[in-house]
């Protein structure tokens, strides 16, 4: 059996943590920033978490990548 492809799209975005969870950048940062309060717009500049539910798809996806 071949060896599984690592899905590139996602190894850009999502980078694993040392416990087996995910981080990325937050959506709704690209423009619009006017309608956002500071304390919105300073929180969507960190990195995000992923949910749970979504870990064991994307460790599928990523099984490749370190």
């Amino acid at each position: 059996m071949p060896k599984m492809k690592t899905n590139r799209a996602a190894a850009k975005r999502f980078k694993r943590t040392a416990n087996g969870g995910f981080k990325s950048a937050n959506a709704y940062t690209s423009h619009r920033f006017h309608g956002k309060t500071k304390k919105q717009r300073r929180q969507l500049s960190k990195l995000g978490m992923m949910d749970s539910t979504n870990v064991k798809r994307y460790t599928k996806m990523l099984s490749t990548a370190k």
